[in-house]
């Protein structure tokens, strides 16, 4: 049988897959705004890595007039270079990618697959999901790669890795009654070492407390940042709700090691960033970032906590490019960069 991996954010991308947000019971008041947020999200990425965004059927010129259109034929190869953003229309119910497409894995050989998790709109929170639980055997579908299947409903946002065989998760979310209620620790465990390659998972107890639409992903919490190097949300506000939980999961990977025995290291983000719209105040997570070939894409909410969370993510990946793009209606849907894209791993040619 053959062995994949997930292989770490930080290699190399053949490219970036993004769905484009017209869900209007969501969005509402703030639909136009967040389309202008996912475009620049978009054209950030593509200055690093080509783009492929999905847009429901009939709503592909629309996601054109903003993003721009790369010149590839839009089968999601990359052949559009960097710069480009190529718009395909697939059946979709929401614009969230990072849970919704495959989570793609490598072999010995490079070869690449992607596993196909079963998803429910983050415990049936919104409906309908059957088009976006359908979405990555699709995406699979078309861009001609093998499809690993999965019963187990998880998301993208509820993990990290760092390609060496360790998974850090919370068990907030992943323990979470509303999403796999037949699966004890030990068989989710068990799923997410035979899908995914890994050999060890790192259980932090605490999700955010305000992250009640994911039920707290670990994307919002930490990241690996290399072999042996996290970066974590340490909110330096007593007041901050997630001031204890953060701590108490920091505590954790202190005792922790990885899958080949290393001690982490711990760069910390105290900077927290809060911001009003839709006459509400709604929290911009700086850790719901995406690495791209070259560089890391932040979000950011417009406030002096901004250029320091930067300055901090820039020291855990040196020689890329940190770039903040405002991601506050984004973050009024329930997420962040993060969120929206999925990377596709490149894929290893001989020679």
């Amino acid at each position: 049988m053959t062995e994949f991996r997930m292989p770490a954010e930080w290699s190399q991308h053949d490219g970036c897959l993004m769905a484009w947000p017209t869900r209007e019971d969501l969005w509402g008041s703030v639909l136009a705004e967040v389309k202008e947020e996912y475009a620049n999200v978009a054209r950030a990425i593509a200055a690093f890595e080509p783009v492929t965004m999905v847009a429901p059927p009939g709503f592909g010129e629309d996601a054109r007039a903003l993003c721009g259109n790369g010149d590839s034929d839009g089968d999601g190869d990359g052949d559009g270079g960097q710069g480009g953003v190529t718009v395909i229309e697939l059946p979709l119910d929401d614009s969230w990618f990072r849970d919704s497409a495959p989570l793609f894995v490598l072999d010995g050989d490079g070869n690449r697959a992607g596993v196909d998790f079963r998803f429910n709109a983050w415990g049936r929170k919104h409906h309908p999901f059957d088009s976006d639980d359908r979405i990555s055997g699709l995406l699979l579908e078309h861009l001609g790669v093998d499809r690993i299947p999965s019963e187990m409903i998880l998301e993208g946002g509820a993990i990290t890795v760092d390609g060496e065989g360790t998974l850090i998760t919370t068990e907030q979310c992943l323990l979470h009654p509303n999403r796999n209620p037949g699966m004890n620790r030990d068989r989710i465990e068990a799923e997410l070492m035979s899908r995914l390659g890994v050999t060890k998972v790192v259980w932090l107890p605490y999700g955010g407390l305000l992250d009640t639409e994911t039920d707290g992903h670990v994307d919002g919490v930490c990241a690996f940042a290399a072999p042996g190097t996290v970066v974590i949300s340490l909110p330096s506000d007593p007041d901050h709700p997630d001031y204890a939980r953060m701590r108490a999961n920091r505590a954790v990977l202190e005792a922790t090691t990885d899958a080949r025995g290393r001690r982490l290291e711990i760069i910390e983000v105290p900077q927290t960033a809060f911001a009003d719209i839709a006459d509400g105040e709604i929290e911009v997570s700086y850790l719901n970032y995406y690495v791209a070939n070259g560089g890391v894409v932040v979000p950011v909410a417009g406030v002096p906590q901004d250029e320091e969370a930067l300055a901090v993510i820039a020291t855990a990946y040196p020689g890329r490019k940190v770039v903040g793009v405002r991601a506050l209606a984004i973050a009024f849907g329930g997420g962040g960069v993060h969120c929206i894209t999925q990377q596709v791993p490149a894929v290893r040619t001989a020679g």
